[in-house]
């Protein structure tokens, strides 16, 4: 997994605990953080998020070689 795929997988994973918190709480965590759903900076965020589902998706439909060769090639620790 490249180190843009991990980036776009953590905001994918901030977007999912927004929705989560939106959804249970009506609690907007990024708009509470940035200044609200109209500020420039959470517009930003919001933009980044969805840019990174769009690089995570590209995930979804790789060949599921590509995966096992990605794994297998990964340093261990």
């Amino acid at each position: 997994m490249s180190t843009i795929q991990r980036l776009a997988l953590i905001l994918t994973i901030i977007g999912a605990i927004n929705w989560g918190l939106v959804g249970f709480f009506q609690f907007d965590l990024v708009a509470a953080l940035f200044g609200g759903q109209d500020s420039a900076l959470s517009r930003i965020v919001y933009g980044l998020v969805g840019i990174a589902g769009l690089v995570n998706l590209g995930l979804l439909f790789a060949p599921s070689h590509e995966r096992e060769e990605a794994a297998q090639a990964k340093p261990t620790r």
